[in-house]
C-alpha cells in the first residue's frame, strides 16, 4: 500500500481549449468568467448560447473544478473530489442539452447500507434504504416497527419542504436588493407565497427544520439510532457542525432536495465519474462559442473606479490583460475579494469586504480515494463468491450510534483530528465497471471530522497526514476487515490539499459554511445575495453565491441570467 502523487492525470474534457497562449486570446469579451468549475461552466454555456462572446480562464490543466474524474492510479477512474450527483437542477440539464454531450445518471439501489457493528447492539445486522418503499420499511423493521411505520411519513414531509424551497434554489433569494433585479424578486416573492399557502398546514414544521438541531428533529421521529444516525450523516457532510447544533437541520435538508433521473431527494452516481458533468457542460458552451482555456491564472481583476473592466491574466508564462463588459467570479468570495481585487479595496464597498474576509469557512472534510483489488467484505453482510452485492451498491455508513458522530465533532472543533472519524464510503465501479480494470474496484472516502486550524501538528507533515488515514482505514476494517490489506494505492486529499489543489479556501468545499448565518439574503453578504458584487459589471457566480454548494448549477445559472439580462 502506497500514498500516490498528486499529480494526476486528467480525463476530463480535453477539447477545453483551442487556445494555448495569450497571444491567441482576443483583447476584448463580452463575458470573462474566472474559473471553470462547474457552475463557471454553466454560466459560459447560458451566456454563449445568448449569443454572448464568452471566455472562461481556468488555473488548473482541467475543467470542472471540485467535479472532476482523474485516473489518479493507471487504470483507475476517480471522482477525485466531489463524488455523487443528485443536486443538479434539471432544468439546466434541459436547456444546455447535456444528455446530447453524456451526461447520464447511474442510479444507486440500495441507495444506503449501515452495517451493524460487531460486539453492538447491532451485530449481524444491517440497514438499507431501498427504491422500493416496502424493501426500505422491512429494513427499518428489524430496529424498530414503530420507526418503520413511521419512516414514509417522514419522507413525506420531507418531500413538501423539498418543494417549499424550490423556487430560493432557481431565483436570486427576494431581498429586494439595490444590485438585483425587482421583478425576479416579486416573482419569487409569489412563487413562495403560493407555495406557502399549498403547505400552510406544516409550515410551522418547515421552521423547525431550517433552525434545529438535526438530533431533535429525528429524535422526534425516530427511536432507533442506527436509523437516527444514518440520516444525520446528511446534516454534516461538509460541515464542523454536529447533528445536536442549530441549523443543522437545514443541512440535512440541503442535501436532500435535488433530484437524479426524475427521482426526487436521492443520489446517484454519474457514468464517467463526476468529470461527466463539467464535460457535458464544457461541450454544450463550446457548441454555442465559449473559449475554455486552461492553465490560465488570472491575477487580478482589473477595475477603473466603481467598475470592473476586465481581467490581468498568466498564460503559458506570458501576461496580458483583457477586457469584458463584465466578469464573472466563479472562485470562492474570499479569494475575489482578499486576492483578485485587493488592489480595488478603496473602492469596494467595506461593510461587503468584511463581511466576506470574516465569514465562516470552517468545513472539516478530508476525501480519500483508493484503487483496491476485491471488494470490502462486510462482516453484517459477507460477499458471495466475491461478487458485488446490494451492500456495495450505495453509500455505505460506519457510524451506528449518534454519539459517534457527536464525539468526532467536539474533537474538531478543539482543532483536534477526530479520533474516530466518521466515514461514508462508495464504490461506484460497481455501477459504472468502466471506472476500473477486471476484478479491481474504485472506493471513494469521504471523511469528517478533519480540521484545517488544527490545535497541534500541521497537514502538510506527511506523518500527521498518514496517522488521519491510518485511523480511517481502521474504522472501515472494524466492518470489513479485509480493507486494508485490498488497497493497491490512495490519494488522500487534507484540508491544505483541497485550498491547494482545488482553490478552496480553508478547504471548505461549499465556498463557504451552510449556516443560518451564511444563506439566502447573507450569501456573500447582506446587501449581496443577488449575484451583482460591489463593482459594476462584477457579479460572482460560484458556490460562495446563492443558494450555496454542492454541484447543482444553480449559481452559475441564476447569475448568467443576470448578466444576460442586463449585458446580453
Amino acid at each position: 500500500m502506497f500514498a500516490t502523487s498528486v499529480h494526476a492525470r486528467s480525463t476530463v474534457l480535453r477539447l477545453s481549449t483551442s487556445i494555448r497562449c495569450a497571444s491567441q486570446l482576443k483583447s476584448k469579451y463580452d463575458v470573462v468568467i474566472v474559473g471553470g468549475g462547474h457552475n463557471g461552466l454553466t454560466a459560459a454555456a447560458y451566456c454563449a448560447k445568448h449569443g454572448m462572446d464568452t471566455l472562461v480562464l481556468e488555473r488548473n490543466s482541467w475543467l470542472g473544478g471540485a467535479a472532476t474524474t482523474q485516473e489518479i492510479v493507471p487504470g483507475f477512474k476517480f471522482s477525485r473530489a466531489s463524488y455523487l450527483a443528485g443536486l443538479m437542477r434539471p432544468q439546466i440539464i434541459e436547456d444546455l442539452e447535456l444528455e446530447r454531450y453524456g451526461f447520464k445518471y447511474l442510479p444507486r439501489n440500495p441507495s444506503s447500507f449501515t452495517p451493524g457493528e460487531q460486539g453492538g447492539p447491532y451485530e449481524g445486522k444491517s440497514l438499507l434504504f431501498w427504491e422500493d418503499a416496502a424493501a426500505t420499511k422491512a429494513s427499518i423493521a428489524q430496529f424498530s416497527k414503530r420507526d418503520a411505520d413511521r419512516f414514509g411519513d417522514y419522507e413525506h414531509v420531507l418531500d413538501e419542504f423539498r418543494e417549499v424551497i424550490q423556487p430560493l434554489l432557481d431565483n436570486p433569494p427576494p431581498a429586494f436588493e439595490a444590485s438585483g433585479d425587482r421583478r425576479t424578486d416579486f416573482k419569487t416573492m409569489m412563487e413562495l407565497a403560493g407555495l406557502g399557502f399549498k403547505h400552510r398546514k406544516n409550515l410551522a414544521r418547515f421552521y423547525e427544520v431550517l433552525t434545529s438541531p438535526a438530533t431533535q428533529l429525528l429524535e422526534r421521529w425516530f427511536e432507533s439510532d442506527i436509523l437516527k444516525t444514518t440520516l444525520a450523516t446528511d446534516a454534516v457532510i461538509g460541515s464542523m457542525s454536529s447533528p445536536s447544533d442549530p441549523g443543522s437541520g437545514y443541512v440535512l435538508l440541503h442535501h436532500v432536495m435535488g433530484e437524479a433521473a426524475g427521482k426526487k431527494g436521492v443520489w446517484a452516481y454519474m457514468q464517467g465519474g463526476m468529470g461527466a458533468i463539467s464535460d457535458s457542460l464544457a461541450q454544450s458552451a463550446a457548441h454555442h462559442g465559449a473559449h475554455l482555456v486552461t492553465d490560465a491564472a488570472v491575477n487580478r481583476i482589473e477595475t477603473q473606479g466603481d467598475k470592473a473592466t476586465g481581467v490581468n491574466v498568466t498564460i503559458d508564462g506570458q501576461t496580458v490583460a483583457i477586457e469584458a463588459d463584465c466578469v464573472m467570479a466563479n472562485c470562492n468570495p474570499y479569494h475575489l475579494f482578499t486576492d483578485l481585487l485587493q488592489d480595488a479595496h478603496a473602492d469596494i464597498d467595506a461593510g461587503c469586504l468584511e463581511h466576506v474576509q470574516a465569514a465562516d469557512y470552517s468545513c472539516g472534510a478530508f476525501k480519500i480515494n483508493c484503487a483496491v483489488s476485491e471488494l470490502p467484505d462486510f462482516l453484517a453482510a459477507p460477499n458471495v463468491n466475491g461478487q458485488a452485492g446490494p451492500q456495495h451498491r450505495g453509500t455505505i455508513h460506519f457510524e451506528n450510534h449518534m454519539s459517534q458522530i457527536e464525539e468526532a465533532a467536539v474533537q474538531a472543533k478543539r482543532g483536534e483530528p477526530a479520533t474516530r472519524p466518521v466515514v461514508e464510503m462508495t464504490i461506484p465501479s460497481v455501477v459504472d465497471p468502466t471506472l476500473a480494470p477486471d476484478g479491481s474496484h474504485v472506493v471513494q472516502l469521504f471523511v469528517q471530522y478533519a480540521p484545517y486550524e488544527l490545535k497541534a501538528g500541521s497537514w502538510a507533515s506527511p506523518d500527521f497526514k498518514q496517522a488521519f488515514v491510518d485511523r480511517v482505514f481502521q474504522v472501515v476494517d472494524k466492518f470489513a476487515p479485509n480493507f486494508s490489506s485490498s488497497v493497491l494505492a490512495y490519494d488522500a486529499l487534507s484540508p491544505l490539499d483541497l485550498e491547494q489543489i482545488f482553490g478552496l479556501h480553508k478547504g471548505n468545499i461549499f465556498h463557504g459554511a451552510l449556516g443560518l448565518h451564511q444563506l439566502a439574503f447573507m450569501r456573500p453578504a447582506p446587501g449581496f445575495s443577488s449575484y451583482q458584487m460591489p463593482l459594476k459589471g462584477l457579479y460572482l457566480c460560484g458556490s460562495g453565491a446563492s443558494p450555496g454548494g454542492g454541484v447543482m448549477g444553480a449559481p452559475g445559472r441564476n447569475a448568467a441570467r443576470l448578466v444576460i439580462q442586463r449585458h446580453g
